[in-house]
């Protein structure tokens, strides 16, 4: 018999609830924290196989294990009633890479640095940095550190206290009383980074690569933010309660779009009666836009993309009279909204020449990058017209964005001009310090000024890049302040939509 090469084991388990999951990021703060690593390995530091011996052309003899599953267990489970307790900032594992490469990440993910002694984890200090045994990083606070200490040992658990966070932006390393290592985090980040930029400039667009490659690490990075100029919307129970008139709101797809769901919950959390229409029941007459309030075009990849983003679900419109009819009967009246959202965007913005008041509105074409962009980024609600908008100019707030086709190209030299003059541009790209992002990451697709929203001249009609209905509950997304737990404040944009209809009854 011939064995198979690679073997994949995958498994499943329910969390009960996301907001108790434990990253890498470093807390600072917390006041005073310690860094304790739950030591699997009991000492043992086997270096077969590891990256350390990778680097010096070895293989090494003794491969890390795990010795004692029921001591894997018996630490997850007190990991995880810690956990319960408030008492864990945050967790990292040590067997990718060993202890030195954990213990960077979560000094590069908290953008501070470390200060560690590495005394208590025996007399060969390179292979307690750099073996892959099992183990657990915890940061815990100082006043609970030597309880937690004691507590996991005498269940009988190696435990040990290697050091704190510090506010000296470096990573140190000390052994019996001198400094082994130290380095600044910055240029660890960037030495950490570096492999994946050198692969992305092969593979994607090589100045968007080196412009990510440069931001990395640095010092006055301050992260992600948020900057309301409005109240956080209150909970969606007090919004529409039992009884309350909804109005019917067309979620609107086509084959292949995904974003459905989440736009139908936003819609349904805000006052709506969210109603699944497939762009096969209107072509097919099966149902009509007449008793819809707003009609709001997903995101996805309606046809897999492969006749352009959102641009062959435009031509289904255009091309048949049934659909075409509806489309511009419903866009034309005074009394009704619609909203279109990344594939939902892209397809409105082809659909220009029968949505009222959007002759200046620009195409949206490959993204800079020439990749598909998933990922956490910050916008700037800017004024406009748009009824979406109202009273949130001037914040600034991350957003989800997912798309490979979302930077805008305009037909006439003058048309961001006319787009600036009519407020009708209503969302961009800013990086983490405010200002509007010109390079990559922080501007996905390339964007000029970093457009990535618009409506029409009355501002019932508007189409948006990322996805705000992706980012309305305080569960999903990278990263929220941790007071929202129920709503955010994206929220607000379909409170608006609500009160709008209330408003044109």
């Amino acid at each position: 018999q011939t064995a198979p090469l690679t073997l994949i084991v995958s498994a499943f388990a329910p969390v009960a609830d996301v907001r108790a999951s434990l990253t890498p990021q470093l807390r600072t703060d917390h006041g005073d924290t310690r860094l304790l690593l739950i030591d699997l390995g009991n000492g043992r530091n086997r270096l077969g196989g590891s990256a350390l011996a990778q680097v010096y052309g070895a293989v090494g003899e003794y491969p890390p294990d795990l010795d004692d599953p029921q001591q894997l267990k018996h630490a997850f489970i007190q990991v995880q009633r810690l956990n319960a307790a408030g008492k864990v900032l945050a967790y990292h594992d040590r067997s990718d890479g060993g202890l030195f490469a954990a213990l960077c990440e979560m000094a590069f993910a908290g953008h501070c640095g470390i200060d560690i002694v590495l005394d208590v984890l025996g007399e060969d200090p390179l292979a307690a940095l750099f073996s892959e045994e099992l183990g657990m990083l915890l940061q815990v606070r100082a006043a609970d550190a030597e309880f937690i200490r004691v507590q996991l040992a005498d269940g009988g658990l190696d435990v040990a206290d290697l050091g704190a966070p510090s506010a000296k932006d470096r990573l140190v390393f000390h052994y019996k009383g001198r400094e082994l290592y130290a380095a600044p985090r910055g240029q660890l980040h960037q030495l950490w980074a570096e492999t994946s930029y050198r692969m992305a400039a092969l593979r994607d667009d090589p100045e968007c690569a080196k412009e990510e490659f440069e931001s990395v690490g640095a010092a006055d990075d301050p992260g992600l933010s948020v900057h309301l100029s409005f109240a956080v919307p209150p909970p969606a129970s007090r919004l529409s309660p039992p009884g309350a008139s909804r109005p019917r709101v067309a979620i609107l797809r086509e084959q292949g779009v995904n974003g459905h769901i989440e736009m139908a919950y936003a819609f349904h959390a805000a006052g709506f009666e969210s109603v699944d229409v497939h762009m096969s029941d209107i072509l097919e007459g099966r149902i009509t836009l007449d008793g819809f309030s707003g009609l709001v075009a997903c995101g996805g990849f309606s046809y897999g993309d492969v006749l352009g983003a959102g641009q062959g679900w435009a031509k289904s419109v255009l091309f048949n009279a049934r659909a075409r009819e509806q489309f511009q009967t419903f866009l034309a009246r005074p009394d009704r909204f619609a909203l279109g959202v990344c594939n939902g965007c892209q397809m409105f913005a082809a659909l220009k020449e029968i949505v009222p008041g959007a002759a200046h509105w620009p195409a949206f074409r490959r993204n800079r990058v020439e990749q598909f962009e998933a990922r956490w980024t910050m916008v700037e609600v800017t004024p406009s017209r748009s009824l979406f908008f109202a009273g949130m100019a001037g914040s600034k707030l991350p957003v989800a964005v997912a798309h490979g086709e979302g930077r805008p190209e305009f037909a006439a030299a003058g048309d961001l001009g006319a787009l600036r003059g009519g407020s009708q541009l209503a969302l961009r790209f800013v990086d983490n310090h405010g200002a509007v992002a010109a390079r990559y990451p922080q501007n996905p697709n390339g964007a000029a000024e970093g457009i990535t929203g618009l409506c029409n001249e009355d501002g019932r009609i508007t189409i948006l890049m990322p996805h705000p209905e992706r980012s309305v509950a305080g569960t999903v997304g990278s990263w929220w302040p941790q007071q929202w737990t129920d709503k955010t404040p994206w929220f607000q944009l379909f409170v608006n939509a609500r009160q709008w209809v209330r408003d044109h009854a």
